[in-house]
């Protein structure tokens, strides 16, 4: 009788401690290509390739451009240089598994690698809604106030901006990360996608996910949501300036200063938003379908946004040409000299 009350005793216990015993093992989740075009990833990885190197060098060299030529030593400029190493970091971030399922079929990731790559893709991710947010107010302050523009972006205020940014999309990660080492994988360790993304995550724990859903959201809204809002904020009030400049042509000029930045923050949103109402409309669209744009959609800005300022920003063009081709870029310079003489 002793030994029936003892074992029931650690029935109770038991079941108690089942999850914590089921957690300390932890899952190791599978990574998804492009279903049902397996036998293609070979040839879909020759684009994807092109994509990111594409997106690094182009982002390499802004940056590289931007810290070592002194007369790009602006505010409009260091914010962009922030906006290319969010963009690398995002590269780097979904380079390794994406390639890696197409060459070698490389689908396994460790629980704490899954929630590592998950971690820095949303936190470049926040990084640059929050940079195309200070590159508005840079915007907004050089045209409503251009003479207080240096006395009001200092080298300090640029570098306090800067670890704002960081510090944002940290705090609001941290705790989105920690709460899904608490739950429970029982189900299917299969992912949607070629890389970690938080939704995709929760999704396969059989534990409650109500606390993990409403910080997700909140941490949605509470960065590219609030971004969104101020940068349309700050375009309203661009606009009432440029509006109360008298001559057509200089409103024309003053605007044109913003164009760079408008395409920026478009191909930014826009793929993300259309991403979510696939997600969420897109019931009979064929799965590779949703993968594809999952994918894409983390390349476009990357890939975009170094061409963008390099065709319309004039300084950036030079600088660039100044870099790749000294030699012509001098006989340039020369013959312009030689024009401009009297």
């Amino acid at each position: 009788q002793r030994e029936v009350s003892l074992s029931n005793k650690r029935i109770p216990l038991l079941h108690t401690l089942m999850p914590i015993l089921h957690n300390s093992t932890l899952p190791t989740f599978l990574l998804t290509g492009i279903p049902g075009l397996e036998w293609a990833h070979t040839w879909i990885s020759i684009p994807f390739c092109c994509l990111y190197l594409t997106a690094l060098s182009g982002n390499t060299l802004i940056l590289f451009i931007v810290l070592t030529e002194p007369s790009l030593h602006e505010p409009m400029y260091y914010f962009l240089s922030m906006l290319s190493t969010t963009d690398i970091g995002l590269c780097i971030s979904t380079l390794v598994t994406v390639l890696g399922i197409f060459w070698v079929n490389a689908r396994e990731i460790s629980f704490n690698a899954c929630l590592s790559q998950m971690f820095f893709i949303h936190l470049f991710t926040f990084m640059e809604s929050s940079v195309l947010l200070a590159m508005a107010f840079d915007r907004f302050v050089a045209i409503s106030n251009p003479l207080r523009y240096a006395t009001i972006l200092t080298h300090t205020r640029i570098a306090q901006i800067g670890l704002a940014v960081i510090t944002k999309g940290t705090v609001i990660l941290t705790p989105l990360v920690l709460l899904l080492k608490h739950l429970s994988f029982c189900h299917s360790h299969v992912l949607h996608h070629s890389y970690c993304f938080h939704p995709d995550v929760m999704k396969l724990s059989c534990s409650d996910t109500k606390i993990n859903s409403v910080f997700g959201l909140t941490a949605i809204i509470s960065t590219a949501g609030v971004d969104s809002v101020f940068i349309l904020l700050s375009y309203v009030l661009i606009i009432r300036s440029v509006l109360n400049i008298a001559s057509p042509e200089e409103r024309k000029k003053v605007f044109s200063t913003c164009i760079s930045h408008i395409t920026a923050v478009a191909i930014f949103y826009i793929p993300l938003i259309s991403l979510s109402f696939v997600h969420r409309f897109g019931k009979h669209v064929p799965r590779y379908a949703h993968t594809l744009m999952a994918n894409v959609y983390l390349l476009i800005p990357p890939v975009m946004n170094p061409i963008i300022y390099s065709v319309k920003t004039k300084q950036i063009i030079r600088t660039i040409k100044k870099v790749l081709f000294p030699k012509r870029f001098e006989f340039d310079s020369n013959n312009s000299a030689i024009k401009a003489t009297p």
